[in-house]
């Protein structure tokens, strides 16, 4: 009997660390995806503009999304895990939550359309909650959603009066300097860096947090799997999506791309700080529009915004509603 007991404790042993490494990789696709999408929102407009490659884009974006996501990535991960959905969700409807909310950022990756992980993440958080029955804070629901249109409008007002002030600066001093030049360059690139940062602040939360309420890791080492997720995801599909907001919204200069980034980033720590899971994508593409609204409407390609909002409006509802039908199937045929 002891020898039994003993094997089936094994087997049981072995299923928890299964159960766990395939929640943990689910945690990890959705920080890939992140990494692979949001990544434009950090340095496409700075790569854009021709101020720094592509590859040394990368490797800021992944220390600083690290840095924000450890740092001060638990506001989100709270919202996420606890603040939507009420109730406990079980590993399975974690899994269920995270993959699909993963799959449809990976496909707006794919097409270069720059979407919201966080708006995935809670959609899929929402339906999985309402497939398994749980009691869903749609108040905070609703809070969550205003943010995602309060945060472009709130970035874009912003860039739109910062373009203006930067325009008399650039008016008093001479452009042609080369000291001047190379100062707003740095200014742009370290902007970048703050975006990343914000970026892991906010979004890392979103990878991992409907693993964290089931206390299988210490809160900061999943939010640097989380960081360190997003950072795999820059390195390796970044650059698809980086086109599209470097160039396919409105032409930029060095003095745009710093004042895109710096309002964006701004907007996107706001929020982390009151642990409101925001869009990187909505804040920047918000960003670049005020920047180009200096310039005149006919700056704007009214089709990218177009394609990319109904990016926004898809990708929640898909990811809600293909957690709630996977996972209920998924119930039908085990039962």
């Amino acid at each position: 009997m002891k020898v039994h007991n003993l094997v089936y404790w094994k087997r049981g042993e072995i299923a928890i660390e299964l159960i766990l490494l395939i929640l943990l990789g689910a945690g990890a696709y959705v920080g890939w995806n992140i990494g692979a999408n949001d990544t434009a929102n950090c340095v496409g407009t700075t790569v854009g503009c021709g101020l720094i490659t592509f590859r040394n884009a990368v490797i800021l974006v992944s220390i600083f999304a690290i840095l924000g996501a450890v740092l001060q990535g638990q506001h989100v991960m709270k919202t996420i895990g606890k603040g939507i959905v009420k109730t406990d969700l079980n590993y399975l409807a974690v899994c269920v939550a995270l993959m699909c909310s993963g799959f449809f950022v990976t496909l707006a990756t794919f097409f270069r359309i720059p979407t919201s992980t966080s708006q995935a993440i809670v959609g899929g958080v929402v339906g999985i909650g309402l497939a398994v029955g749980a009691e869903v804070d749609f108040s905070k629901f609703v809070v969550i959603a205003e943010s995602w249109i309060i945060c472009p409008i709130l970035v874009m007002a912003l860039a739109y009066g910062f373009m203006h002030i930067v325009i008399v600066i650039l008016g008093k001093f001479s452009t042609k300097s080369l000291l001047f030049q190379q100062a707003f360059g740095w200014l742009a690139i370290l902007s970048a860096c703050y975006v990343a940062y914000s970026m892991g602040a906010n979004n890392a939360g979103n990878a991992v947090g409907p693993i964290a309420n089931l206390d299988i890791l210490h809160p900061k080492l999943l939010l640097l799997i989380g960081g360190i997720s997003i950072a795999l995801g820059a390195a390796t599909y970044g650059k698809k999506v980086a086109d599209t907001v470097g160039k396919g919204i409105t032409p930029l200069d060095i003095p745009g791309a710093f004042v895109a980034q710096v309002s964006s980033a701004f907007g996107m720590h706001l929020f982390s700080m009151l642990g409101i899971p925001v869009s990187t994508s909505s804040a920047i593409v918000g960003a670049v529009v005020g920047v180009g609204l200096v310039k005149g409407l006919r700056a704007i390609s009214k089709r990218t915004i177009v394609t990319i909002v109904l990016g926004w409006l898809l990708t929640p509802t898909l990811a809600a509603a293909s957690s709630f039908i996977l996972y209920t199937l998924i119930e039908i045929l085990t039962s």
